[in-house]
């Protein structure tokens, strides 16, 4: 039988004493967690377990012995280190100790009720316990079902050792009867005036909580990416001061990944804004807005013009077209007066706007999404004139259609059934059909250009809320610890040979795998606001063909037309 001794290496200093950690039979391994030195009363360190014992519900036991290299000199030291095995009484009995000065440490195993006479193979694991405590590759705390006995076997050591957080609070400078040498945590906090604070936040969370679930139900009634944004923010908030404390590791995670983001994303904002107030920007930007704005509806004009002649030489119905390119060259004149009348407050609308970025930079960018669907509002508006013109098109054709082959739609059935129909029926549906074929191409062409402009609003107004949703789904504080403590973030252990020598035990140091930068970010990464709609190519096309009104983002809970 090969035994197993995981042994922390920040112990491999320590001074003679005995070891302290649990047996775990199944496995056949001892976890070594601390080392009490000498000289100690073992009745007080009985107790001492006893009452670690309780509080981490881990059956913690005296393993064995530890001899230092220092101290191997001493007359009668071996002895007694054998001898302490009959007072605490433990089967196996392990003793450890270093060879004088050289590398190699030796390690015995005693049985003394076993009858057989055959040596054990002993494997000596070095773990940092640091690492292992503070990794997160153990199981929960709260597991109450067999899934930790089913996961691997080196869980249970990850287990054992996170269990022990009380056993490495205690100072090894205390004044006690009892001396340890293990990884010394930061301890327990004993100022006043954080207890105090700690005491004082909790109500203070409540109400906080209480008014950000107020105002986040009013900006989650408009439909505007701002007030979307501002809610989700909001609702950030509201975990991050909740008086209830994180279950488990995800939870503290993106607690961690939630106050990270919204530091980082107020930083950039106030940036931006330092940028918008200097050397007069905000006048810069608003002198440059309206001649873009006139621009772009002179663009448009033209375009309309050029519809409303000979387009890349079709025939267009002479009628239809006269009476669509005066009818969207009129939207034009009032766009270009709205804007002329609102020119004198631009400035003053963008300089509180660039107030606005000291919420943070997707708040920024959501007003910039904002102040685009206001600019191209009468490209919005011409979109859904075509697109409603030629939906209703379509759909008149595809009712004749039917009518043709005698069929009609069964609304209460949904489905085509067989009808019969008498001939001045067919007459007006032949007039209609033909009337709504021949004009069918003029509508079309206006609903291909209007739906191209559309498109390219759209796609601008994609990218800006996919670098909103990249900001707030993006796991900062994982990827920060990823990079500065990457044992925080275990995905596996790896074992490394230190010692291999006939007659002496395997030396092995067990380190920490971490997680992928893409495994992180997959695992860690925070839910946004907004959902962006999976439809495949056909889908598309189907869509575009039919008339269906396309929109850039459709969010949680709502259907798209």
């Amino acid at each position: 039988m090969v035994l197993k001794v995981f042994f922390p290496s920040c112990c491999s200093s320590a001074d003679s004493g005995i070891l302290v950690g649990r047996w775990l039979a199944q496995q056949s391994s001892a976890v070594v967690l601390a080392v009490v030195h000498f000289p100690f009363i073992p009745v007080q360190v009985k107790q001492y377990l006893g009452e670690v014992q309780r509080v981490t519900r881990v059956s913690l036991s005296v393993l064995g012995s530890w001899s230092n290299s220092k101290q191997e000199k001493e007359e009668g030291l071996s002895e007694f280190l054998e001898d302490l095995g009959t007072i605490f009484s433990h089967e196996p009995w392990i003793q450890i100790s270093k060879e004088g000065d050289s590398k190699f440490w030796s390690c015995s195993i005693l049985q003394k009720h076993s009858s057989s006479s055959k040596e054990e193979e002993v494997i000596l694991v070095y773990y940092d316990q640091r690492k292992v405590m503070l990794s997160h590759l153990h199981p929960p705390l709260d597991t109450a079902d067999g899934r930790a006995e089913d996961a691997s076997k080196l869980s249970a050591i990850f287990d054992t050792v996170a269990r022990s957080r009380v056993l490495f609070m205690t100072d090894r400078y205390d004044e006690g009867p009892i001396k340890l040498t293990h990884w010394q945590s930061e301890g327990v906090e004993a100022s006043i005036i954080v207890e105090l604070l700690k005491q004082a936040s909790v109500p203070a969370c409540m109400l906080l909580t209480f008014l950000l679930s107020l105002v986040s139900g009013i900006c989650r009634s408009s439909k505007l990416s701002t007030c979307e944004q501002l809610g989700h923010r909001l609702q950030h908030l509201q975990v991050i001061s909740s008086d209830k404390k994180a279950q488990t590791q995800t939870q503290l995670m993106r607690k961690a990944n939630i106050f990270v983001s919204l530091l980082i994303d107020v930083a950039l904002g106030i940036l931006l804004m330092s940028w918008l107030y200097r050397k007069n920007r905000i006048g810069h930007l608003a002198d440059t807005l309206i001649p873009v704005a006139d621009r772009v509806a002179e663009e448009l004009q033209d375009l309309l013009q050029w519809l409303m002649g000979a387009p890349a030489g079709l025939k267009m119905n002479r009628a239809l077209d006269q009476v669509l390119g005066r009818f969207f060259l009129y939207h034009i004149h009032l766009w270009i007066s709205y804007i002329h009348l609102m020119s004198p407050f631009i400035e003053m609308i963008l300089w509180y706007v660039g107030l606005s970025a000291c919420l943070g930079l997707t708040v920024a960018l959501c007003i910039l999404s904002d102040i685009i669907a206001l600019l191209t509002f009468h490209i919005y508006c011409f979109y859904v004139y075509g697109a409603r013109l030629y939906c209703l098109k379509i759909y008149g054709l595809s009712s004749l259609w039917r009518l043709f082959r005698g069929k009609k739609w069964n609304v209460l059935r949904q489905r085509v059934d067989s009808c019969s129909y008498d001939l001045d029926q067919l007459f007006i549906g032949t007039l209609l059909f033909t009337i709504l074929l021949f004009l069918l191409p003029t509508t079309a062409l206006y609903y291909l250009v209007f739906t191209l402009l559309r498109l390219l609003v759209v796609i601008v107004q994609g990218l800006i809320h996919l670098l909103v949703d990249l900001i707030d789904s993006l796991p900062l504080y994982s990827l920060i610890l990823r990079l500065c403590r990457s044992y925080r973030l275990a995905a596996g252990v790896k074992f490394r040979v230190l010692e291999q020598q006939d007659g002496k035990p395997l030396r092995l140091l067990m380190q920490i795998n971490p997680l992928s930068y893409g495994a992180v970010v997959q695992t860690y990464k925070l839910p946004t606001y907004s959902c962006y709609p999976k439809d495949s190519w056909a889908s598309l096309c189907k869509k575009l063909f039919l008339g269906e009104l396309i929109y850039p983002w459709k969010h949680k809970g709502e259907k798209q037309d």
